[in-house]
């Protein structure tokens, strides 16, 4: 059973998280924080107690907006620790979910709190938990193999969503208020929808809060290459590249893209090197 902790600087938001998380059985204790402050003085205490200690803290529930350290601060500085308690965004606002999973977030959840949405959640933290400490325990025929314990949201995603990739990276999306996880190498293209962008599978597409060049500056590593003011293009995905009266344009599946003189000698260039392996 886990010993978790909500952070919330609005009180009526933090007594309702707490309800809901008292009400779910696989929770043991659920202690509140109004800032960061507390939490990080709690949060410290559990450590100096280790995992297994009577105050051990392993899971906290963040609210991202608070008053002086922010939700994403407390993470970050949770990071710093050997062994410290998983997180959980509870928020608000949607466009800080890539800034929440690169801080190594179990899951981001969007208020109001649904109770099936939180009770998700709450299995994946246990699963993690679970998994930590039977690492922990000794092998009695022997000296024990270190295990792998997955850290992310990603990691459990791994065994739970269907089409998922092993090692695969994976960014959140919400469907119907349900966070599902899309692997990185599943999307072919990426189309700029003002604010949003829009990520383009075989099986579909999906809208997220986050910039067309946000992505831009995190995916440049992982092969994607801008082609035009509104496409982002995963490299090993462009099927043809094709020149017609001085326009250029290429194919991604069935999709064909327009790509903008600025970026054509880059991309012509580009696909080259990639063809050569």
């Amino acid at each position: 059973m886990l010993r978790v902790l909500a952070v919330d600087d609005e009180k009526p938001a933090l007594e309702e998280l707490l309800y809901l998380l008292r009400s779910d059985a696989r929770i043991r204790s659920a202690e509140g924080a109004t800032d960061a402050t507390e939490a990080l003085r709690r949060i410290s205490r559990a450590l100096d107690a280790g995992p297994d200690g009577e105050d051990g803290i392993d899971v906290v529930f963040l609210d991202i907006h608070m008053a002086g350290l922010t939700g994403l601060d407390v993470a970050r500085l949770l990071a710093g620790f050997a062994r410290p308690p998983l997180i959980v965004f509870v928020t608000a606002h949607e466009g800080f979910a890539v800034q929440a999973f690169d801080l190594k977030a179990v899951d981001y959840v969007l208020k109001p709190v649904r109770r099936e949405r939180l009770a998700e959640a709450v299995r994946r933290d246990r699963d993690l938990v679970v998994a930590a400490r039977e690492a922990r325990q000794p092998d009695p025929l022997g000296p024990a193999v270190p295990a792998h314990v997955p850290q992310t949201a990603s990691a459990v995603a791994q065994h739970d969503l269907p089409g998922t990739v092993a090692g695969a990276e994976q960014i959140p999306v919400e469907l119907g208020g349900v966070t599902r996880f899309v692997p990185i190498d599943d999307i072919a293209y990426v189309e700029a929808q003002g604010d949003y962008a829009r990520l383009h599978t075989k099986d579909g597409s999906h809208l997220v809060r986050i910039p067309l060049s946000t992505l831009e500056e995190r995916w440049a590593s992982r092969g994607f290459v801008r082609i035009h003011r509104s496409h982002l293009v995963a490299l090993a995905r462009i099927d043809e590249l094709r020149l017609d009266a001085g326009a250029t344009t290429v194919r991604v599946g069935a999709a064909e893209l327009a790509v903008s003189r600025r970026h054509a000698r880059q991309l012509r260039d580009l696909l080259m090197r990639h063809a050569r392996g």
